[in-house]
């Protein structure tokens, strides 16, 4: 399975867009993902994106579950958008308290953060968890139904 994510510059680098609006030009748009390869059985797909920066001790920016098995990509803008979010998927907490897509946002002079972008595809139909779960009870849930993964990361830095 592979994972693309055509918003990234240059194909590494997460755009000023798709930052939190606390950074300047920064409209916390989330990126377009685009997935292909898919082993037969899938009965659904799960998306994180997570920053892997020890400073930021995996602080999870998107977390989506109970993606239908016939998607292959979410739009740009998607998240928090009923009609554009496929029909089904479930967006929960970020580590910024908030539902759906939380953009970049590392601390000035931290140096380049990587935002590891996964989408797993599950023999699950559907997680039985509320919005408000944590990424770990979501990956403890959804580990023994992983059938495969695809990675990407984008980097930014303030």
């Amino acid at each position: 399975m592979k994972v693309l994510c055509p918003a990234l510059m240059s194909g590494k680098y997460f755009p000023t867009k798709c930052a939190r609006r606390e950074v300047k030009g920064g409209q916390n748009v989330s990126p377009p993902l685009v997935w292909t390869d898919v082993p037969p059985g899938v009965m659904s797909f799960a998306v994180s994106i997570i920053d892997r920066h020890p400073i930021a001790n995996d602080w999870v920016h998107w977390l989506v579950a109970n993606i239908p098995p016939s998607t292959r990509e979410i739009q740009e803008r998607a998240s928090r958008i009923r009609d554009e979010m496929p029909p089904g998927a479930l967006e929960f907490r970020n580590s910024f308290g908030d539902l759906g897509y939380g953009g970049p946002q590392p601390p000035r002079g931290s140096g380049a953060h990587v935002y590891e972008i996964t989408v797993y595809a599950l023999s699950l139909e559907s997680v039985s968890l509320g919005p408000y779960t944590t990424f770990e009870n979501v990956l403890e849930e959804i580990r023994p139904h992983i059938v495969a993964t695809a990675v990407t990361s984008g980097t930014f830095e303030q």
